[in-house]
């Protein structure tokens, strides 16, 4: 694909290969091994506006980021009340982030009943409320979105074009509508019209799992740069194929990490965390059935360090 600098506000990302914000997933450690492979920006995974403004410490901790991170701190907020996510905006808790993004595409049934989430496809002025609002921060402020609630009314264009008016100064559309979930084709004509609605940099979002994926939807879509979700989960050396990086030591790599989520998240997280996350590395591997009943097995990181010895990544 082609790839490019992405100048959002008066911010320039190195290059248009992004990290999605992936709830339970996307921590500090998980975010600088991506952005160290090559990912242009890395979003934190989803937080809550009224946690933040109410203090809530277990929603600030998923806000760390690794002391040794070099690239834009960017998060990712979610809300529908326009003065709590202001204020989120405002907080000490995201003073350190240059970015921030509005979730207004999360098709889970407990944001969508809650009026949040892909649910604000549905009320265009109450989404330009929150937009404009959190705009009086002075923070950069990105949107996450979906093509509408369902395929059969999609929104994009006339969604992006609100967004761009009321102060975001970038949009990623995630090719599906809210019912599909995860599943489906991504509807790249849909991101396509967001992209021809708007002067701001569209990112496209959907279905990217390998090199070949990327470059597709550059083509397909005409946006200005790709957002990568579970495709980084299964593959997080996604980024340094797309972006010529040396991959380097694959199990090396892994074990750092097991490492690295021990010693900032503690030995209890890291263990459930990763055993969970390499599964998911294995997949497609020759006996990968009988590696993830020998993850799930270990009680310890150092137990998982030894299974990763034994695998060929």
């Amino acid at each position: 694909m082609r790839l490019t600098q992405i100048k959002i506000g008066d911010l320039t990302a190195p290059v248009n290969v992004f990290l999605a914000p992936l709830a339970g997933y996307t921590n500090a450690v998980f975010r600088e091994m991506c952005y160290n492979l090559g990912a242009g920006l890395t979003y934190t995974e989803m937080v809550s506006a009224k946690g933040l403004c109410h203090g809530s410490k277990k929603t600030e901790d998923m806000l760390y980021v690794t002391p040794s991170y070099g690239g834009i701190k960017a998060c990712q907020i979610f809300g529908s009340d326009p003065e709590y996510m202001r204020r989120a905006c405002e907080s000490e808790a995201l003073k350190p982030f240059g970015i921030i993004d509005l979730n207004m595409g999360c098709p889970m049934p407990k944001i969508y009943k809650n009026g949040e989430g892909s649910e604000l496809l549905k009320n265009l002025d109450l989404a330009s409320k929150i937009i404009s609002e959190c705009k009086k921060s002075g923070k950069i402020i990105t949107v996450k979105c979906r093509t509408g609630v369902d395929e059969y009314s999609p929104v994009t264009a006339e969604f992006a074009r609100m967004c761009e008016a009321s102060g975001a100064d970038m949009i990623t559309v995630h090719g599906r509508s809210r019912d599909k979930i995860y599943s489906g084709d991504v509807n790249m004509r849909e991101i396509a019209a967001a992209k021809n609605a708007v002067n701001i940099p569209v990112i496209a979002n959907g279905g990217v799992f390998t090199p070949a994926d990327a470059d597709k939807l550059m083509i397909k879509t005409g946006a200005d740069g790709v957002m990568i979700a579970r495709g980084a989960l299964f593959n997080p050396w996604i980024f340094a194929e797309i972006t010529g990086r040396e991959t380097g030591d694959k199990g090396k790599a892994v074990s750092d990490q097991i490492a690295a989520t021990r010693e900032t998240m503690g030995e209890r997280f890291a263990c459930v965390f990763m055993r969970k996350l390499i599964g998911f590395y294995v997949k497609g591997k020759d006996g990968a059935t009988s590696l993830r009943v020998r993850l799930l097995g270990c009680k310890t990181t150092e137990e998982l360090q030894s299974v990763v010895q034994t695998i060929e990544f």
